[in-house]
Protein backbone atom coordinates (compact mmCIF):
# COMPACT_ATOMS: atom_id res chain seq x y z
CA UNK A 1 0.00 0.00 0.00
CA UNK A 2 1.13 3.54 -0.65
CA UNK A 3 1.45 5.99 2.26
CA UNK A 4 -1.75 7.69 1.07
CA UNK A 5 -3.62 4.35 1.03
CA UNK A 6 -2.25 3.46 4.48
CA UNK A 7 -3.42 6.84 5.79
CA UNK A 8 -6.91 6.55 4.33
CA UNK A 9 -7.34 3.00 5.63
CA UNK A 10 -6.07 3.85 9.14
CA UNK A 11 -8.35 6.89 9.43
CA UNK A 12 -11.31 4.83 8.22
CA UNK A 13 -10.65 2.08 10.79
CA UNK A 14 -10.16 4.52 13.69
CA UNK A 15 -13.39 6.19 12.60
CA UNK A 16 -15.06 2.79 13.00
CA UNK A 17 -13.83 2.53 16.59
CA UNK A 18 -10.47 0.79 16.23
CA UNK A 19 -7.92 1.68 18.93
CA UNK A 20 -5.06 3.85 17.62
CA UNK A 21 -1.90 2.62 19.35
CA UNK A 22 1.35 4.61 19.33
CA UNK A 23 4.27 2.37 20.35
CA UNK A 24 6.92 5.10 20.30
CA UNK A 25 8.63 6.47 23.42
CA UNK A 26 6.74 8.93 25.65
CA UNK A 27 9.15 11.66 24.48
CA UNK A 28 8.33 10.98 20.82
CA UNK A 29 4.61 10.87 21.68
CA UNK A 30 4.80 14.28 23.42
CA UNK A 31 6.42 15.78 20.31
CA UNK A 32 3.21 15.12 18.40
CA UNK A 33 0.64 12.43 17.72
CA UNK A 34 -2.80 11.96 16.21
CA UNK A 35 -5.47 13.07 18.71
CA UNK A 36 -7.10 9.70 19.50
CA UNK A 37 -3.81 7.81 19.97
CA UNK A 38 -2.97 5.81 23.09
CA UNK A 39 0.75 5.60 23.92
CA UNK A 40 2.24 2.31 25.11
CA UNK A 41 5.96 2.06 24.21
CA UNK A 42 6.75 -1.24 22.47
CA UNK A 43 9.20 -2.14 25.28
CA UNK A 44 6.29 -2.01 27.77
CA UNK A 45 3.59 -3.56 25.57
CA UNK A 46 4.08 -7.13 26.82
CA UNK A 47 3.35 -6.00 30.41
CA UNK A 48 0.68 -3.42 29.53
CA UNK A 49 -1.23 -5.30 26.81
CA UNK A 50 -4.42 -5.31 28.93
CA UNK A 51 -4.55 -1.51 28.52
CA UNK A 52 -5.15 -1.96 24.78
CA UNK A 53 -8.43 -3.77 25.41
CA UNK A 54 -9.78 -7.31 25.46
CA UNK A 55 -8.06 -9.58 22.91
CA UNK A 56 -10.33 -11.03 20.27
CA UNK A 57 -12.76 -8.11 20.34
CA UNK A 58 -10.42 -5.08 20.35
CA UNK A 59 -9.30 -3.98 16.90
CA UNK A 60 -6.02 -2.07 16.73
CA UNK A 61 -4.27 0.33 14.34
CA UNK A 62 -0.62 0.47 15.41
CA UNK A 63 2.22 2.80 14.37
CA UNK A 64 5.66 4.03 15.41
CA UNK A 65 8.18 6.37 13.80
CA UNK A 66 9.34 4.29 10.81
CA UNK A 67 7.69 0.85 11.01
CA UNK A 68 10.13 -1.35 12.94
CA UNK A 69 8.54 -1.03 16.37
CA UNK A 70 5.00 -1.29 14.99
CA UNK A 71 5.95 -4.60 13.35
CA UNK A 72 7.25 -5.85 16.73
CA UNK A 73 4.08 -4.59 18.44
CA UNK A 74 1.94 -6.44 15.88
CA UNK A 75 3.72 -9.70 16.79
CA UNK A 76 3.25 -9.04 20.52
CA UNK A 77 -0.45 -8.27 20.06
CA UNK A 78 -0.97 -11.41 17.95
CA UNK A 79 0.75 -13.53 20.62
CA UNK A 80 -1.80 -12.19 23.12
CA UNK A 81 -4.78 -13.13 20.96
CA UNK A 82 -5.45 -9.91 19.05
CA UNK A 83 -6.54 -10.79 15.52
CA UNK A 84 -7.64 -7.50 13.94
CA UNK A 85 -4.45 -5.43 13.66
CA UNK A 86 -3.62 -2.86 11.00
CA UNK A 87 0.04 -1.76 10.91
CA UNK A 88 0.12 1.87 9.73
CA UNK A 89 3.91 1.66 10.10
CA UNK A 90 4.83 5.37 10.44
CA UNK A 91 3.08 8.19 12.30
CA UNK A 92 3.97 10.27 9.25
CA UNK A 93 1.41 8.30 7.23
CA UNK A 94 -1.43 9.43 9.49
Amino acid sequence: MTPKELSEKARELVGQGWVLLDVRSPEEFRQGHPEPAKNIPVQELQQRVKEVGPPGTTKVVVYCQAGGRSAMATQILRSHGFTDIFDLKSVNYW
